[in-house]
């Protein structure tokens, strides 16, 4: 059972909650990546509010001052993954693949109580740990992800070794679909497939859009549900703003099959202003001729 119940009208504030202080820190801050906030918000607070079974929060509610990581020998600083609890054998685990999604994964994690709200305000700050590009001593991030692609088959080794160990919880991992053009991430569907690693599931962002334009303008890699399914996956396509449907996707069965639950979203979802400038939100700036506009529309989320 999880921790905590949440109500789905609960859960969606969350998602807009998350959205409302990532714009703030756009505008306050010159700038983030408030595209994929618009995405995945609802994504992620389901995921953390919804379906995943962690136990409280290890971590600091505190931001934590974070110089650098010294040397292999010096490897004693707090990682990213007590903000999921301890890894005990009936809990879940969640990896964050794309780390440029660090803002969201702060924010739900202050929706759902695992750090202070206040932490976010060193969010991007030199010498903390609320990195935008998070690593493994950011709070929620169990592994430094490295180039895009990678984290997958670090969660399919994870959930290999829990099922030779015999542990309940499920491995869990957010991707982007921009990312599934990197070979290594079919290698590891494979593998997952392979060792019917029925404990894995995976949450894709299905934006259509990545830092060059439109997915299937720089690789295509639709139709995804049926080249994984060929890879041996259990696949289900949901709309990524609807929580419920997010909740009731990981429930799918799945027998001895990875789960992957593509989430198909918008990346102007919640805040329409940005509509203009699809496929272009991999970054988003707000320039003086549109300051006045996305601050009123802020003050009014």
């Amino acid at each position: 059972m999880r921790a905590e119940e949440y109500t789905i009208p609960q859960i969606r504030q969350a998602a807009t909650n998350i959205r409302k202080r990532i714009l703030g820190l756009t505008l306050e801050r010159g700038g983030c990546y408030l595209g994929q906030a618009c995405s995945s918000a609802e994504v992620i607070s389901a995921l953390y509010m919804g379906i995943l079974r962690l136990g409280p929060s290890l971590g600091s509610r505190d931001a934590l001052p974070f110089p650098g990581v010294p040397g292999p020998d010096n490897m004693d600083y707090p990682k990213g993954s007590l903000y999921h609890g301890a890894r005990e054998a009936d809990k879940d685990r969640f990896f964050v693949s794309p780390a440029h999604y660090a803002s969201v994964i702060y924010c739900a994690l202050a929706e759902c109580g695992r750090i202070s709200p206040a932490a976010i305000d060193k969010f991007n700050v030199d010498g903390w740990n609320m990195e935008m590009i998070g690593a493994e001593h950011s709070p929620g991030f169990e592994c430094t992800a490295g180039s895009l692609g990678q984290t997958i088959s670090m969660a399919a080794g994870t959930a290999h070794a829990r099922k030779l160990r015999g542990d309940t919880g499920k491995v869990y991992v957010l991707l982007s679909d921009g990312e599934i053009q990197e070979g290594q991430v079919w290698e590891a569907f494979q593998a997952a497939s392979f060792y019917r690693l029925g404990n894995l599931v995976v949450y894709v962002d299905v934006n259509f859009q990545q830092l060059e334009g439109w997915t299937k303008d720089v690789m295509n890699t639709e139709p995804l549900d049926e080249r994984l399914r060929a890879f041996g996956c259990a696949a289900v396509t949901v709309d990524g703003h609807d929580t419920a449907a997010l909740i009731e996707a990981a429930a799918t069965p799945h027998p001895d099959k990875p789960l992957v639950v593509l989430c198909h979203t918008d990346a102007a979802h919640g805040i329409p202003l940005l509509a203009k400038r699809k496929p272009f939100l991999h970054f988003v700036r707000v320039g003086e001729d549109e300051l006045a506009a996305f601050q009123a529309f802020w003050a009014a989320m």
